[in-house]
């Protein structure tokens, strides 16, 4: 894989960040308390003239170990369905409040309320904590049991990041009630430090390949990592045959690009008619940037898209202990 080059805009904005942040150390050697302070001051910078919401609520979803926040956003003009979105951060850092503008312009983008949901974080909560908590949340938006009463079907599970691991990974679940689609934004789908983008892009810009190994090493740090719940990339042909449809996307100069390259190989060569959209020019990370870059608009605006036609049947209310079946 050839070494690609930041577009103009992108350029700009990494110039911008490496001098606001000189100085500060990488978050993934400080311990786990203090890197994610600092990646919340980090994401702040993205988190301000948030789009305007008809409704926004904060509500709690019961996991397995308690009530889990969540954030209910419902955008202007007609709704068409629900979307539930997992925050990434490497499974350690960031909230509903460090991705609260991108979740709010998906919200808009699709026309559909979004649940953006807290899960539990490593390393005080390895693996499977916050599957464990994804899979409790979605399981209550599935069944009507999320005290909220404006969410409607079709229904979506989303993630950027490991938050798309974590997504992806609760949909291989046979157990768990099923999406009628995902979307799902550079994901982290397996952990071979080894794949082409890992080598091109080891040292970034932005994500490095010493710090997915350290979230990794938080994440899992006893389990095997050939479990496909922690490796989707690893799931036999007839679970990813069986998925709900996918849109796919990845950001060109990004360690975890051939993770998702592989993940659309696979799901191609099973005779599927996913979605993906490589954006060039792009670093990990770059939705978080639509106050100021337009290939994160521009990918926001084409998941919302792919949300509505995705989702073809008309929405209609989730009641009361719905089930599928």
């Amino acid at each position: 894989m050839s070494r690609s080059q930041p577009s103009p805009d992108m350029a700009a904005i990494l110039a911008r960040l490496a001098a606001e942040d000189a100085g500060l150390p990488d978050p993934t050697q400080l311990p786990a308390a203090q890197g994610r302070a600092q990646a919340a001051q980090a994401n702040a910078r993205w988190n301000h003239d948030l789009p305007d919401m008809v409704q926004v609520s904060e509500v709690l979803a019961q996991g397995p170990a308690g009530p889990l926040p969540c954030r209910v956003l419902v955008p202007h003009g007609p709704v068409r369905g629900t979307i539930l979105y997992l925050h990434g951060g490497g499974w350690a850092f960031c909230d509903r409040d460090t991705h609260d503008r991108a979740t709010r312009v998906l919200a808009q983008e699709a026309g559909a309320v979004v649940v953006s949901a807290d899960y539990s974080l490593a390393p005080e909560h390895p693996f499977p904590a916050g599957l464990e908590d994804a899979r409790a949340i979605w399981a209550a938006l599935c069944a009507g049991d999320v005290p909220f009463a404006g969410l409607t079907r079709p229904l979506a599970i989303s993630g950027d990041s490991a938050g798309a691991n974590i997504a992806l990974a609760v949909l291989l679940d046979k157990a768990a009630p099923r999406a009628d689609c995902a979307l799902l934004f550079y994901g982290v789908y397996g952990a071979d430090f080894t794949s082409p983008s890992y080598t091109a892009f080891a040292d970034g810009p932005g994500l490095t390949r010493a710090k997915m190994q350290r979230y990794w090493d938080w994440y899992a740090p006893q389990t095997p990592r050939h479990d496909p719940q922690l490796a989707p990339l690893l799931a036999p042909d007839a679970a990813l045959a069986d998925l709900p449809p996918l849109y796919l996307n990845a950001a060109e100069i990004d360690p975890l690009r051939s993770d998702t390259e592989r993940l659309y190989a696979r799901l191609m060569a099973l005779g599927r008619a996913d979605r993906f959209r490589l954006h060039g020019g792009v670093v990990h990370g770059f939705m978080q940037m639509s106050l100021e870059l337009e290939e994160a608009r521009r990918a926001l605006a084409d998941a919302g898209a792919a949300f509505r036609s995705l989702t073809s049947q008309p929405s209609r209310n989730i009641t009361k202990r719905e089930r599928d079946t």
